[in-house]
């Protein structure tokens, strides 16, 4: 059985091992990093962050020994006036000759801030030996996220975004960077990753602020703008199909294209149902990930806060009905609340 739960300072060393198949801004192959992203993590889920700094941490583990298998995140608000979120319009501008009667179309790049923020999901990765399983565990650590969302929308904004990973070169490079921001910093594209994590003035200081023609770019550099990587695909059809769109912007680092949307328009969360649970032991045929949460979920407790398990049970207009197995998996008891999301 696999359960999907918050993230606690034990699972450093299995989290380590698991961010190596990603090792992304949200999810580094850093244990530094990784050891504060949990304890934020725990933080946040206990109500004791500010909202606006809030980061919540899920993990996948498999019942059996407790290791960690996947991950996934949210980040209540990517982007404070002290800390904006970065990106780069992607625009095109249409000149025309009359003397030659030629339209051409430039693709154009040009840097923008946004200091009131967007929630921001990431992070989700998952051992490579499971992303074929029937399960479909990648599946429930992004599903997960929004069941969480829709269950505490009040601290979420109203745009959701998810940054994609775009094609890097084997040893993790990003074209992008080594044609524009290694010239206007001189950081390697490494350095410039740790960097932007605490601080991101550099980039207001040294980018131009100008328009950048992507049409002076070499051909290779301009193909990956605005690409999703190929082991990022299935993560784009999923956004698709529950309501993201590109949103004609890429991260400035890499070129990955951001998808968004409005929270209350994205499907699953407009899915999500709070109910009890009912009096009786079930077998049932509809297919529900349930999330339960501790008590006093946003005050300070050392409970665990998160619980999640895709289960077969009925679902009736105000209760579910759940096994007496699945109960047990959820710490569930009759007439606790829980949020579910039909699958």
């Amino acid at each position: 059985m696999f359960v999907i739960r918050d993230a606690r300072a034990a699972d450093l060393d299995a989290l380590q091992d698991v961010a190596r198949h990603l090792d992304s801004v949200n999810l580094p192959d850093d244990r530094e990093r990784l050891a504060a992203l949990i304890a934020a993590s725990e933080e946040s889920f206990a109500g004791r962050r500010e909202v606006p700094e809030r980061r919540f941490l899920f993990v996948l583990t498999d019942t059996t020994d407790n290791r960690v298998l996947g991950a996934s995140m949210i980040f209540a608000q990517h982007g404070t006036r002290r800390a904006p979120h970065v990106y780069f319009d992607v625009l095109g501008e249409e000149r025309y000759s009359q003397t030659l009667d030629r339209l051409v179309t430039h693709r154009v790049l040009r840097i923008g801030y946004n200091y009131k923020g967007v929630t921001e999901i990431g992070g989700l990765v998952l051992r490579p030996e499971l992303r074929r399983h029937p399960a479909h565990l990648g599946k429930l650590l992004s599903y997960v996220r929004f069941v969480y969302i829709a269950a505490h929308r009040a601290i979420f904004r109203d745009e959701v975004l998810s940054e994609l990973m775009p094609p890097l070169e084997p040893d993790g490079t990003s074209r992008l960077w080594e044609a524009l921001g290694r010239k206007f910093t001189g950081l390697s594209y490494q350095e410039a990753d740790r960097l932007s994590h605490e601080n991101k003035e550099f980039i207001r200081a040294l980018f131009p602020e100008e328009p950048i023609y992507a049409t002076l770019l070499p051909p290779e550099v301009q193909a990956v703008i605005g690409e999703v990587g190929p082991e990022t695909k299935g993560v784009e059809k999923m956004l698709r199909r529950i309501g993201f769109t590109y949103a004609n912007r890429i991260d400035p680092f890499d070129g990955g294209p951001h998808f968004h949307a409005l929270i209350d328009e994205v499907t699953l969360v407009r899915q999500v149902r709070a109910v009890c649970v009912g009096p009786d032991t079930a077998t049932g045929a509809t297919p529900l990930l349930v999330m339960a949460q501790a008590a006093g979920a946003d005050t300070a407790t050392t409970a665990p806060r998160v619980r999640a398990a895709a289960v077969t049970a009925i679902l009736g207009e105000e209760d579910v009905r759940l096994s007496a197995a699945d109960r047990t998996l959820l710490a569930l008891s009759p007439g606790d609340r829980v949020h579910v999301l039909p699958l």
